[in-house]
């Protein structure tokens, strides 16, 4: 018999909020949070991102702790972590996990004159939340590039299949840094507008900052549920930052996570895609479905609303997928006018209600890795 694997009690810090309520209210009210932002110490022109207002974070923080003595990154994922636990009614034992995903953890360390530049370490970011909530396991560090928050619900899945720990506790971030923005800068794939998923307008990413935590255990009554029925991520080995031009590694992720879950595609009611408006990336998805066959499938991407948030990306915006999956409405898709991929995908235009039960989440990341989960609502919602 299946053993029951549930992800719970989220939270998620980001520029529309720092609590679900704010996000998901923001959301429904079609509010973004990328802004034309003028930083010359971060990128030599203005540019459009979606960031964590410093000053906000830090105010509440102080509640915690002395702000002056973490990152930014750090404060997020405290806060964010901290919400979970409170959520959970779980105490942190011998037999709790901490995964931390990321993709560059705190790596505007690098652009200051930082005693502790040491922090820039993954393993020094994740000793920083280990000491903090005092867990008593190593803490497992995932950083595989934009599939991280999604890979970790993965990892947190097998863990407690494996019977490794009794929870797992995952808490995903990234901020926006002058490493960053160069970095996509350099590859000629940053929008000069707010991104548009999956439009014939579509030239670029935006970056956004988030953090985002969940529990992953076998409690199937906590707060905001929804059970991991099935999960498989597939490298394409096509190109160090261009994916497979026929959604070959996506395709065999999805299939792969339909399998485990012992469903098809007919099953599937709402897909939460990665789209990060690239080019080649959005056409690589629209592939994959179609290869599929989730082209009928109501499909939105998250990214118009928060930037590409990076290694958070995949959690925040699974937990956010949950949560229209449990209140059977769909999101829009932010930035999406006309369709501009070349199968016909049914990206969802408007706010409105449908019977959702099973829902795919989709990432994909640089290197040519792809991850999918399926998630099925809990029978008593």
């Amino acid at each position: 018999m299946r053993k029951g694997i549930y992800i719970s009690a989220p939270s998620v810090l980001t520029p529309l909020g720092f609590t679900m309520e704010e996000n998901l209210s923001a959301i429904k009210r079609g509010e973004i949070g990328i802004e034309l932002h003028r930083n010359p110490k971060m990128l030599d022109r203005p540019f459009y991102a979606s960031l964590v207002d410093s000053e906000n974070l830090d105010k509440s923080f102080s509640e915690l702790a002395n702000p002056d003595a973490f990152t930014k990154l750090e404060k997020m994922m405290i806060l964010s972590l901290k919400k979970t636990l409170e959520m959970s009614g779980s105490n942190i034992t011998p037999g709790s996990a901490l995964i931390i995903a990321t993709t560059k953890g705190n790596i505007d360390l690098l652009e200051k004159d930082a005693a502790d530049i040491d922090r820039k370490e993954l393993s020094q970011l994740a000793g920083v939340i280990k000491d903090f909530f005092k867990f008593q396991k190593p803490p497992v560090v995932l950083s595989n590039a934009c599939v991280s928050g999604l890979m970790a619900v993965s990892v947190g899945k097998r863990l407690m299949e494996n019977d490794s720990c009794n929870e797992v506790f995952i808490v995903s971030g990234d901020i926006v840094s002058a490493f960053t923005l160069s970095g996509f800068d350099a590859f000629k794939a940053y929008s000069d507008k707010p991104c548009k998923p999956y439009s014939k307008y579509r030239n670029g990413i935006t970056l956004g900052e988030a953090a985002a935590s969940v529990l992953i255990s076998s409690k199937g009554d906590s707060v905001g549920s929804a059970e991991i029925l099935g999960e498989r991520s597939c490298n394409d080995a096509n190109h160090i930052s261009g994916p497979s031009r026929t959604g070959e590694g996506l395709f065999r992720a999805i299939n792969g996570a339909l399998e485990d879950s012992e469903l098809g595609p007919e099953h599937i009611d709402a897909i939460c895609a990665h789209g990060t408006a690239t080019l080649y990336n959005d056409e690589m998805e629209a592939i994959a479905f179609d290869r599929a066959k989730l082209t009928h499938v109501p499909l939105n991407s998250l990214k118009g609303y928060y930037g590409h948030t990076t290694g958070a990306a995949g959690l925040l915006e699974a937990i956010i997928a949950i949560e229209s999956m449990n209140e059977n409405t769909l999101y829009p898709s932010a930035g999406m006018d006309e369709a501009g991929v070349s199968k016909p995908l049914n990206i969802i235009s408007r706010l409105e209600s449908k019977p959702i039960r099973h829902l795919l989440k989709t990432s994909s990341g640089f290197g040519g890795i792809n991850t999918a989960v399926v998630f099925r609502k809990n029978s008593s919602k």
